[in-house]
């Protein structure tokens, strides 16, 4: 009898090992996902106006401060790793903008980093620039963590700062909505993943016992998630009014 119970739990330890395996995969791959039909999209459309270079800038800035805020407060390996995830996913997407955007030109004028010109930052042509631009926001951000990096506070707000640019991501899209009175021309479905996306992250930290950050960083995320689900149906409704 007491063998048999030992089995069993060995099964369910070796099944939430299974399960825990799985979670963090999700966890580092799950965030790129979203991008892969938009990738396609641009692809097969050979036009990238629909999609907003600056979601890549933002995504950016926060994995590489997230990094660095590892190397201050070590937590999950599986975060260090979905932030690089993440930023190769971006330099992917600004490459092939970059490309459609330079076939598509009509003008010979270029836009570079050189330029210095504050009108046109994150509009550059070539994909050397954003390159660069995030290396030299790399070293500057090496620079400072290795002269503050025995300060507690200084840890926690790079990891705060790290964590409320990721979680601003949907801030943009509800604002234009709220512009607009009008949710037209938003993917419901991109909003939905996301959604998904912020829950089962915000279950992962809270399970994971990750840094503080980070839940609430999911929480923020949700929230701002169905604010804008409350929009759609606001102003699905406004608009049934006014046809009515």
């Amino acid at each position: 009898m007491d063998a048999e119970a030992v089995l069993q739990e060995e099964d369910m330890e070796d099944s939430w090992s299974l399960m825990s395996w799985m979670a963090s995969c999700l966890m580092v791959c799950g965030g790129a996902l979203p991008y892969v039909p938009q990738y396609q999209d641009i692809q097969r459309s050979s036009n990238s106006e629909g999609f907003s270079t600056r979601v890549c800038l933002v995504l950016l800035i926060a994995n590489i401060l997230r990094i660095f805020f590892w190397i201050g407060k070590q937590f999950e390996l599986t975060l260090l790793l979905q932030s690089v995830v993440m930023i190769l996913t971006m330099f992917a997407m600004l490459h092939l903008c970059c490309t459609v955007q330079n076939t598509n030109r009509v003008s010979t004028k270029q836009h570079r980093l050189s330029d210095l010109d504050i009108r046109y930052f994150w509009k550059w042509s070539a994909f050397e620039d954003y390159l660069l631009f995030c290396f030299g926001f790399t070293v500057l951000c090496a620079v400072v963590t290795l002269l503050l990096l025995d300060s507690v506070m200084f840890v926690e707000a790079l990891g705060s700062l790290a964590v409320m640019f990721e979680a601003m991501l949907g801030l943009p899209q509800l604002l234009q909505n709220f512009h607009n009175c009008s949710t037209k021309g938003m993917s419901v479905k991109m909003v939905l993943l996301w959604t998904a996306g912020d829950v089962f992250k915000t279950a992962y930290f809270v399970v994971n016992e990750s840094p503080s950050q980070f839940w609430v960083c999911g929480s923020v995320q949700i929230i701002i998630d169905v604010v804008i689900l409350l929009q759609v149906l606001l102003y699905s409704q406004d608009t049934r009014v006014k046809l009515g």
